[in-house]
């Protein structure tokens, strides 16, 4: 199942995890988001998004390793993968079918979200 991350772009930014390759992605407190990551699976694909100003799907990751064994705190590592050939907006977002249910749209709140494949498509174009 692919996910979407957010991140606010001020603070770590896709480019950020370019430039490192990988990071540990932490900082989620949100239960359902922690849920999220504890159920995350090498090798999945992943969007980044970024909040803020910005509010668009901009990249694209991958899962290197979960370990979930401190349940409150996964250790999900990332791995970066291409920039989006055209960023996605959230207002795109909203105005697609695809997203009508997802908590993307539904729990704006919420920093790891999960995706149908069509909504990762639509994503990373």
């Amino acid at each position: 199942m692919p996910y979407l991350l957010k991140t606010e772009p001020t603070v770590y930014s896709f480019g950020d995890l370019q430039r490192e390759n990988t990071t540990i992605w932490d900082g989620v407190t949100n239960p359902a988001a922690v849920k999220n990551l504890r159920g995350m699976k090498t090798g999945e694909a992943l969007v980044v998004y970024h909040t803020g100003d910005e509010k668009s799907a901009v990249g694209t990751a991958s899962v290197v390793s979960v370990d979930a064994s401190d349940t409150k705190n996964p250790q999900v590592k990332i791995k970066a993968g291409k920039p989006v050939a055209k960023p996605v907006t959230l207002a795109e977002v909203k105005a697609n079918k695809l997203f009508a249910d997802s908590p993307l749209v539904r729990q704006g709140r919420l920093s790891v979200v999960p995706l149908t494949d069509a909504q990762y498509k639509f994503l990373t174009g």
